[in-house]
């Protein structure tokens, strides 16, 4: 089948929606939706059954740049710097002289066991070096796999982190193949630059749009998400405009947003998690209807020897040698590289020296592609089987959620937070005057079997009851929580 513009809406409609609904079936067997977009997409494509002959590579990197910077956006906001300052130099170091050992042994491997140049070996390793932000933050979350101590904060932080360094490296290294007469040295001030520049960049960003979302004033709140969106892209181009890296850029300029006040936090947060999922569909359907199975037949071997080399020695020796400097511990250290889970991202970039021509660049890509297939089968399907092997595992616990959804202005300085009642609370069966509360805090309201209650002094708790509570004093919360479990009343008033 021939793309047209008359069934191109047919088409995408039918593929996203058989993504969702596949994801949402295979997800209960512990089989990644990443992996099923990718497939759903090699099943339409011109060697599966749909036919849809797809060999564009040109429109399918801009469309992985576009859907990358989503992700690493997306990823960023939802990135809390309370959780990820106690691990930011474990996670800097993983994305950078991380991404770096494992380019440069899976490299050096290549070159070994196969007839690729040292130089294309380095290339292969470089496009894989980085563990993937989509298929990372995809699996951690959806299938709220909950890790012990600060592991999760920094898989995620790495992930979002260290494709500036595979972008790079992938770049330069394609420069030094098609440019014999550029040496690998050359490339150490352009990193340098391009990162200084990109971390600048980011945070200046990150700045202007909270200042911007809070004074810009519009009329319709639809247009907020928009305005973040005109604004994320301009970082990207802007900062690549100064030779900079443009994804460190989005993901620092939204780790920046994220951990400000600024007005519509709320909805523009939603907005980019359902455009990050649109993003992920988008981009591993397109990358599923650019390969051809057919010709990746040839090259599974290679594949599958330089994918179990990635994961049971790079990986592992890039990750012991970066954290053995932190003191962390070996089962710690061997989790962490077991997910290091390869996604579209390696895919985007195995199109760079594709595009410029590269010798040998369509067995490159291939290879990449079954690296990717086998990294997210064997991984992502087994993170919380060996999470429990290493007793690393921890099962994610209800967070209940607050009854309404509040959008608090910048300058709100109010504590917002919930407390729900168990059967052995002091407070069950206590009218609320009977608690003692502090001045500074008061119980607006009530969630009790999904009816909302307007409480007053004379208002007797029942076991269940969530309550939302205000207070001018974030040192009352504290004292709150004892008086309500222990009927501790010793407040500071």
């Amino acid at each position: 089948m021939t793309i047209t513009a008359e069934n191109i809406l047919l088409i995408t409609s039918v593929l996203l929606l058989l993504s969702i609904l596949a994801s949402k079936t295979t997800g209960k067997l512990g089989v990644p939706s990443l992996i099923i977009f990718l497939v759903i997409g090699m099943l339409a494509g011109s060697d599966g059954i749909g036919g849809i002959y797809f060999n564009d590579s040109n429109l399918a990197q801009s469309l992985g740049i576009i859907a990358l910077a989503f992700i690493l956006f997306s990823g960023g906001l939802g990135t809390k710097w309370e959780s990820i300052k106690p691990v930011f130099l474990q996670g800097f170091v993983l994305s950078t002289l991380g991404v770096f050992l494992t380019a440069v042994c899976v490299g050096l491997f290549v070159s070994y066991v196969t007839n690729f140049s040292v130089t294309e070996g380095l290339l292969i390793g470089a496009i894989v070096s980085s563990t993937d932000a989509a298929a990372v933050f995809s699996i951690l979350r959806s299938k709220n796999i909950g890790l012990k101590g600060n592991l999760r904060p920094l898989l995620e932080l790495e992930s979002g982190s260290n494709d500036p360094m595979a972008y790079f490296l992938t770049i330069g290294i394609t420069s030094v193949i098609i440019n014999g007469d550029t040496s690998l040295v050359s490339l150490v001030p352009l990193f340098f630059s391009q990162m200084i520049i990109g971390a600048i960049a980011g945070y200046l960003m990150g700045k202007i749009m909270t200042l911007i979302l809070n004074k810009i004033n519009l009329d319709y709140e639809g247009l907020y998400p928009v305005l973040t969106l005109a604004l994320t892209f301009f970082t990207y181009s802007f900062t690549d405009f100064l030779n900079g890296n443009g994804f460190l850029a989005v993901y620092l300029s939204a780790i920046i947003l994220g951990n400000s006040n600024f007005i519509h936090k709320k909805s523009i947060i939603r907005f980019y998690d359902g455009q990050a999922w649109l993003m992920q569909i988008v981009m591993f359907l397109t990358l599923g209807l650019l390969v051809f199975p057919k010709q990746m037949m040839p090259f599974i071997g290679t594949g599958l020897l330089i994918a179990v080399f990635l994961i049971f020695v790079a990986r592992p020796f890039a990750v012991f040698i970066c954290l053995s400097l932190f003191r962390t511990k070996i089962r710690e250290m061997t989790l962490i590289s077991w997910v290091g889970l390869r996604g579209a991202v390696p895919i985007v970039f195995a199109t760079y020296p594709l595009l410029k021509g590269v010798e040998n660049s369509d067995i490159i890509f291939n290879i990449v592609f079954f690296i990717v297939l086998s990294s997210v089968l064997l991984q992502g399907t087994t993170i919380p089987l060996v999470s429990k092997i290493l007793y690393l595992y921890k099962p994610e616990k209800f967070k209940p959620k607050h009854p309404l959804e509040i959008e608090l202005s910048e300058n709100f300085k109010n504590e917002i937070f919930e407390i729900e009642l168990l059967k052995d609370s002091y407070a069950v069966g206590k009218m609320i005057f009977n608690l003692n509360f502090p001045k500074s805090s008061l119980i607006v309201l009530i969630n009790r079997d999904d009816k909302f209650i307007t409480p007053n002094g004379r208002t007797v708790l029942e076991k269940g009851d969530k309550l939302l509570i205000m207070s001018d004093n974030k040192n009352d919360r504290q004292y709150i929580i004892q008086s309500i479990n222990n009927g501790d009343l010793s407040f500071s008033s």
